[in-house]
């Protein structure tokens, strides 16, 4: 099925209108596009609006890549930029994120699919499973400013592949 985006103009429209509040803050308010952001996701990937909104939590790079990867992990701080805890339902961004560029709403773009998939109780096979939709729905959102996956993130398709097949 082919999504039926809304237009870059809206979009540009709720960019333009977003008070984002400073990277310090450790607990964040939702943005005011959030709401635009869930409205979008719904109309065009068959995705169920959440009775709850997630909660956003700055946290340092380090925290993000343990949360990521576990602990021990030698992932280079900066590579893992956001983390959704199903348990928690909260969507933790790095510290650095401001939200003030499509590049950075299109995380949020990203860890809402999860949040949305995870109220919606919906089963994957694995964890690729679950990225997949999420890549795509991110991918799209830069398709509306005129960026992709790889011109915003260094993710071409074959690292995409690669990280949303089970291999199990």
């Amino acid at each position: 099925m082919r999504p039926t985006f809304i237009s870059s103009a809206f979009a540009a429209l709720y960019l333009a209108a977003v008070a984002v509040p400073s990277a310090s803050a450790m607990p964040r308010e939702a943005p005011p596009l959030i709401d635009a952001i869930v409205l979008w996701l719904t109309a065009n990937f068959d995705l169920l609006k959440p009775e709850n909104a997630p909660a956003l939590v700055s946290v340092a790079d380090t925290e993000l890549v343990a949360m990521r990867y576990g602990p021990e992990a030698t992932v280079v701080p900066g590579l893992v930029v956001a983390v959704y805890d199903e348990s928690a339902q909260t969507i933790y961004l790095s510290d650095g994120w401001t939200g003030r560029t499509p590049a950075d709403l299109s995380i949020l773009v990203h860890e809402m699919v999860h949040h949305l998939q995870s109220a919606a109780n919906m089963p994957f096979a694995c964890p690729g499973e679950r990225e997949a939709l999420a890549y795509h729905a991110q991918n799209a959102w830069l398709g509306l400013f005129g960026e992709t996956l790889e011109s915003a993130f260094g993710i071409d398709a074959a690292t995409l592949l690669v990280g949303t097949v089970c291999t199990h």
